[in-house]
């Protein structure tokens, strides 16, 4: 594999060996060479993480499986940037060589909105999250539940992506809506 410009500067300091020996332990699986930042997140259920090889996992980043049953997987060569939220109450999956950017926010989950119940009494809704192998999500997009995100589109930064997204598209805007494919 050869290296992005990323992780040519990884610097792989006792404190970084620490992170992945202490994360070994705790999760469902951490793949090899997985670089993790200070202030890495992997939060409730850890043993419902599945990490795959040389991942990079950018300071702030969240993950957390919010029950006992939900499972979140990333793929190999993929990059969680900065303070990236992925919060599974079912499932949410990323392919390989992925790149999102920092601030992306993936909830497979939210609250019906009945009004003979208060809001905060009501149940979740939920649907998995599917993410593509070489998908770029831009920063600050956010990818809704039961969104699948086939292989190789990028989405723009700042786009909310509640439909499903064809191969190679381009999409961008609230909601996401095609803009162009890759050449």
């Amino acid at each position: 594999m050869s290296q992005n410009q990323l992780r040519k500067h990884l610097k792989r300091t006792w404190a970084v060996r620490w992170r992945f020996f202490r994360n070994s332990l705790r999760l469902g699986r951490l793949g090899a060479g997985v670089y993790i930042d200070p202030n890495v997140h992997l939060m409730r259920y850890p043993k419902n993480i599945f990490l795959g090889d040389n991942l990079v996992l950018k300071e702030g980043a969240r993950i957390c499986p919010c029950n006992t049953k939900a499972k979140v997987t990333i793929g190999e060569n993929t990059t969680i940037g900065y303070h990236t939220f992925i919060f599974a109450s079912e499932e949410i999956t990323i392919g390989n060589n992925c790149l999102i950017a920092p601030f992306v926010y993936l909830v497979d989950s939210d609250h019906q909105i009945k009004k003979d119940k208060l809001i905060n009494q009501q149940p979740n809704v939920t649907a998995p999250i599917k993410i593509g192998n070489d998908v770029w999500i831009g920063t600050g997009a956010k990818i809704l539940k039961g969104v699948t995100i086939a292989d190789g589109a990028i989405i723009a930064a700042g786009a909310l992506v509640k439909d499903n997204v064809e191969p190679y598209a381009i999409m961008g805007g609230i909601p996401a809506k095609k803009i162009s494919e890759r050449q």
